[in-house]
């Protein structure tokens, strides 16, 4: 036996000294020290081949248009995921799931119209969220409030429809308004003689008109059903209510016809 144990102790040292093979990398993306770089690759879908390191995903210049349940595999390190210019239109309540980490997240320049607040439950430390130049034409402060540590909003380009619906909405940006980026292009697109308007812009008294207590279309089919109905049983109260007040009467009248001689 040699002075280093033979040639087998050799290749131990050798496999020791290896470094250890890299992640891999998605085909269609470029990989290094922890970014992955997917962009203009004409993507349809989330790439899963990604490594649990990843910090920085970015995803723009591609055609998602959906992002269903559990769109991205666990990626507990990532800070930054990027998916502007696609054509994003759905995004499902599930589909960041496993992004507990995330700090930033850019949606802009896509085709969203409603945003589900259960969606954005997961990043508890995201701080920067871009929905711009997307067709959001109103939006639930529910998304919002699902967002603890969220410092810097972007909405500006999306078709605002400026009526009563956006009074929650208009409520929390200016209780926010340090959070909110590019105010001056925040602009309402709907009713006409308020196009162009800057939301920031309103005031309580611009919603005097709006109630507070605002009706649902649930509140006005059931008004729908019950008003009818109340018409109807009120109609037959009414009818039995004098049916018996005619009977009492001629019932009180019965005893004097026979005493009649």
């Amino acid at each position: 036996m040699g002075r280093w144990g033979g040639p087998s102790s050799v290749l131990a040292c050798l496999l020791l000294l290896r470094p250890l093979p890299s992640p891999a990398c998605p085909a269609a993306c470029r990989c290094s020290s922890g970014e992955v770089d997917c962009s203009e690759h004409a993507l349809r879908k989330v790439p899963q081949s990604l490594s649990t390191n990843t910090s920085a995903l970015w995803l723009g210049y591609n055609f998602i248009t959906v992002l269903g349940p559990r769109s991205f595999p666990p990626l507990p390190g990532l800070l930054l995921l990027s998916l502007p210019h696609n054509r994003l239109e759905l995004i499902h309540s599930q589909a960041l799931v496993g992004l507990g980490a995330l700090q930033e997240l850019d949606l802009s320049n896509n085709y969203l119209t409603v945003l589900n607040p259960e969606t954005f439950l997961p990043l508890t430390s995201l701080a920067t969220l871009n929905l711009g130049s997307n067709r959001l034409r109103e939006l639930d402060p529910g998304v919002l409030h699902a967002l603890p540590q969220l410092q810097a909003l972007l909405l500006q380009d999306n078709p605002w429809v400026c009526s009563c619906g956006i009074l929650p909405l208009w409520r929390w940006l200016s209780h926010n308004r340090e959070k909110v980026r590019e105010k001056s292009l925040l602009l309402c697109r709907v009713p006409e003689q308020l196009n162009k308007y800057p939301i920031m812009a309103f005031e309580n008294e611009s919603f005097r008109q709006c109630q507070e207590t605002s009706l649902s279309a649930r509140h006005y089919i059931a008004f729908l059903i019950i008003g009818p109905f109340s018409f109807m049983a009120s109609i037959f109260f009414c009818t039995c209510m004098g049916s018996v007040i005619v009977v009492y009467h001629n019932l009180c009248k019965e005893p004097h016809f026979w005493r009649r001689p």
